[in-house]
Formats: structure tokens, sequence, C-alpha cells
């Protein structure tokens, strides 16, 4: 593992047969095609994995392959959020069984913990039990909790292991550059979320980087590789490409993921778990097929 993580660090989406059950066999084309498409790590199970849509057995499921798969050919990042701190602790100490480079987690998500003593024990509790490096997620509902950048960084200060953020909550912006300030040299980095839709002015304030999902991984690598060479042009050019999809997918939320993958060849079926089937209609399809087409000279991974 880097001694620092920086880049694109890709989530798989947890890919489901037609029947809604776990495709352990297209997960395994789904980590394959991220590292194919130049990620610089991993982060599963998570939001834009469904991780809340899985069960604790499936959770442990995705974590031993996710890792399995990825042989160490680059970082796995495992999400490792818990209905609670001893929840959240088996996740993180399992995680560090089969072998992850770092945790991450939001805080509970149901009855949720906003007082920082609780969040405290929470993200102690996380890195006792694996001894990784921590990424606290920040974010926002309905199963997120905003926390305070006075918060974030008092973590990042007083509890060992702790040595990442993520940070999803608007201004991200704004909050990347005051949480550098004041969590010190204990901070390793912070990356940023929302797809990468906020990576052009997120990387000047000096990101680690990002944590997209993953059904265009190539051309978001093909974004941040722009940006640390100094290519602006290049990385507007990219990212105009990129913002129709962008929109879709504030549209039609977690539909666009899979569709996207099924259509590059990667998965067999979009099925998504308590979402409805018509997330996307006929209009959103057709804008889906001009966007991929925009996209294709960029890709550089192919079925």
């Amino acid at each position: 593992m880097p001694k620092t993580m920086r880049g694109i660090y890709t989530i798989p989406s947890t890919p489901f047969d037609d029947q809604g059950r776990l495709d352990v066999p297209g997960l395994r084309r789904v980590v394959d095609f991220c590292v194919g498409c130049g990620a610089h790590g991993v982060v599963s199970p998570v939001n834009a994995s469904e991780f809340t849509r899985l069960s604790d057995e499936e959770r442990l499921t995705v974590t031993r392959v996710v890792t399995e798969q990825t042989a160490g050919r680059v970082p796995v990042v495992i999400g490792v959020a818990g209905l609670y701190t001893e929840h959240a602790a088996m996740f993180s100490r399992y995680a560090a069984d089969v072998g992850a480079d770092a945790v991450i987690a939001m805080p509970p998500y149901v009855h949720k913990v906003t007082h920082e003593e609780g969040l405290m024990a929470y993200y102690r509790a996380i890195a006792e039990a694996s001894r990784l490096p921590v990424h606290v997620q920040n974010y926002a509902g309905p199963v997120g909790t905003d926390m305070s950048v006075a918060t974030l960084a008092r973590l990042v200060r007083e509890v060992e292991g702790v040595d990442y953020v993520k940070e999803e909550t608007l201004p991200a912006t704004h909050k990347l550059s005051q949480l550098q300030e004041m969590a010190g040299p204990r901070l390793q980095g912070v990356f940023g979320g929302a797809g990468g839709r906020y990576l052009l002015l997120e990387h000047p304030r000096g990101t680690a980087g990002n944590m997209p999902g993953c059904h265009v991984t190539d051309v978001v690598v093909r974004l941040w590789n722009a940006l640390e060479a100094g290519d602006r042009p290049e990385a507007l050019r990219v990212y105009g490409l990129l913002a129709p999809l962008f929109a879709l997918e504030v549209q039609c939320p977690g539909a666009v993921y899979k569709e996207t993958l099924r259509r590059r060849g990667v998965i067999d079926h979009a099925t998504t778990r308590n979402t409805r089937p018509d997330v996307m209609d006929a209009e959103d399809h057709r804008a889906l097929d001009g966007i991929l087409a925009d996209l294709a000279p960029l890709f550089t991974w192919h079925a």
C-alpha cells in the first residue's frame, strides 16, 4: 500500500441477478473492471454499493470478495459503518482479517449519534478493531450525519488511526480547505465524493482524490490525471463530456451506475434493490445513449 492514499478510489457497484440475489461472479468482474480502468484504489461496500440493502452476511461476503479479487493490485478500503459501535467494530475487525488496507465509515445511520463524545467512541472502536487507517465519511441525510469541521478535526487529532476524511456535505470545497487548516499534520488527506462532480473545484484546494461510483472510472481517472499534470484545458474538456452524465445521475439516483455497467458489458443485469424499476424512463435511456457515445473515445476498458 502507498504511504498515503491519493487519486481515484472508485466504488464497485454490487451486482444482483434478475431475482435480486447477490451476483458474486459479477462482483469479481466489476472489481477487475475498476482495476482495469486505472483506479488508484477501490472502496466497498458503501453507499454507491447499496450497502444498506445488504444483509450482514452479504456485506461480509462483499468485503472478502472485493479484497480477494483486487489481490493487492491497488489498495482496498472497506466500508464498515454500523448500526451501533460494536456492529461497526465487527466489520472493521473482519476487514483487517481478510487483508484490507483501510476502512471507511459514516456514523451510525439509523439511530444516529450526533454528540461528539459518542462519535469519538464510535471511531475509536473502529480504529482499534482493525488497526488500519480510518476514513471518516461525512455525508448528509437520510443515512448520513453532517458533522461540523470542528468535530472532524477533533476526530483526526484525537483518535489514533483516523487519518482521512471523505467530505461530501455542502459546501464541500469550503469544508475541505477549513479541515486541512484545523486538523493539522495528523490529517493524511481529504477525499471528495458526489461522483466527482466537484473535482475541478476541489483539486486546487488540495484534495487527496475522489471516491466516485465506478461506471466510468476510466474517464474520471483521465480527469484526475489531467488535473495532476496541470493540464487544465484537457481537464475542462473531459469534465464537459462528463457533465451530462452527472446531471442524469442526479435525476435517476442509483440507476445510472448499473445501467452503464450493463451497457459496457461488465454486469449482466442492472438490478437494484428496493427501488422503482422505472427510475429511468425511455427518454433517460435515450439520453444515456448519447452520453455514452460521447464518452466512448475516452474509455480505456472494453468488454
